[in-house]
């Protein structure tokens, strides 16, 4: 997004930064660009986001700010409020993601946590005009929700996030400062985040770019060229990641066994995020468990291929985007000694895959939609 604005506006752009997660740099002219950690946020990530607070701070009226952000934006821009360390945000988060919350529920926290999210940013940015391009990685596109909103109002308060801490068990599992943040946040003993009654919002303009939806579409235009009659299922798939897939392959056993909704090659196209309780030990991500929860399900069925990728070209903490799998991977894991059900239980799909050979790695792809799923029934 930021080379594409600079190709467009050249020297009318006076300064930029943009923070990117390693190994996702691209050479820009006028904008510096900072790799940090992602999804858990790191050092790198906080002395870039101290240079767009500086950068937004110090704009004047009659400037204009664009602020491109796509999902990774709030671990990307992690700069705590006073009396916070970022020890303490890198504990809550990882907290969070281990959980099973959603990510509303998790970016809500981060909304609280930070100097420059929850509408912090547009806040800081005032008296100039701030436009911001947006890319969602959220299921519904609540601009709140993605990348924490720095450019929008927040409607979450403290006391949301406290009862959502409770509800997750993690009260005792986050750092005191951050539980006493919230609990003085709950009691009015400290400021809440910008909410849409606040004046400054009016200069401020807010558009989505590309969501997952527009994705599914490409991609079922593509799979009709190719002779596949498709369809988009969904572009809001919600839930524990395995549940979900399993639903999903018992519904592509059922079609492909009646030839329903319509003859074969069938191509059946899905979209959105999951979630994923971590029990276990293992290595992977939301795609990789969905793939080897559907692998289970679907068994030796034949004629039946499921792929399933994030579309930024990462899932989870590994170097793949997700999985590949099809009638065949659970006995040809069964053939190197490896229990499929085994290495689920303890959320280790990336080794799984490893050994059978069936990740899909395709490096940064350079923007952030969710996640995808491609299901072939022959």
């Amino acid at each position: 997004m930021a080379r594409a604005l600079e190709e467009i506006l050249g020297s009318r752009i006076t300064g930029g930064v943009v923070i990117v997660k390693y190994g996702h740099a691209l050479r820009l002219d006028r904008i510096e660009v900072i790799q940090a950690g992602h999804p858990i946020p790191d050092q790198a990530g906080v002395d870039g986001a101290r240079q767009i607070l500086k950068l937004a701070s110090e704009a004047e009226a009659g400037d204009l700010i664009l602020f491109v952000v796509s999902g990774g934006g709030s671990a990307l821009l992690p700069l705590p409020v006073a009396g916070l360390s970022l020890l303490d945000k890198q504990k809550t988060t990882q907290a969070l993601l281990a959980s099973g919350a959603t990510i509303q529920e998790v970016n809500a926290v981060r909304r609280h946590l930070s100097r420059l999210k929850g509408g912090r940013l547009a806040e800081l940015a005032q008296p100039a005009g701030l436009a911001a391009l947006i890319l969602s990685d959220v299921v519904g596109d609540d601009l709140d929700a993605i990348a924490s909103g720095p450019t929008v109002p927040d409607t979450s308060s403290y006391a949301d996030c406290l009862r959502m801490l409770r509800a997750y068990g993690l009260v005792d599992k986050i750092p005191q400062s951050v539980l006493e943040l919230f609990e003085r946040g709950a009691r009015g003993e400290i400021a809440e985040t910008p909410k849409p009654t606040e004046p400054f919002f009016r200069d401020v303009h807010n558009v989505i770019i590309g969501t997952n939806e527009s994705a599914l579409s490409a991609a079922k235009a593509h799979a009709e060229a190719l002779g596949y009659r498709t369809r988009v299922l969904s572009s809001t798939m919600t839930g524990e990641s395995r549940i979900v897939a399993s639903s999903h392959a018992a519904l592509l056993k059922a079609v492909a066994r009646q030839k329903n909704p319509a003859e074969p090659p069938q191509c059946l196209i899905s979209g959105g995020e999951t979630t994923v309780t971590v029990r276990g030990d293992g290595l992977g991500g939301r795609n990789q468990e969905f793939a080897l929860a559907a692998a289970i399900e679907i068994g030796a069925t034949s004629n039946v291929v499921v792929l399933s990728g994030a579309s930024d070209g990462s899932d989870g903490p590994t170097d793949a985007a997700g999985a590949i799998i099809d009638g065949t991977t659970v006995t040809r894991g069964q053939e190197l000694g490896l229990d499929a059900a085994e290495f689920l239980a303890r959320n280790d799909s990336y080794r799984f895959f490893c050994a059978t050979g069936d990740l899909l790695v395709i490096g940064p792809t350079l923007t952030n939609v969710m996640d995808v799923q491609v299901s072939l029934i022959a």
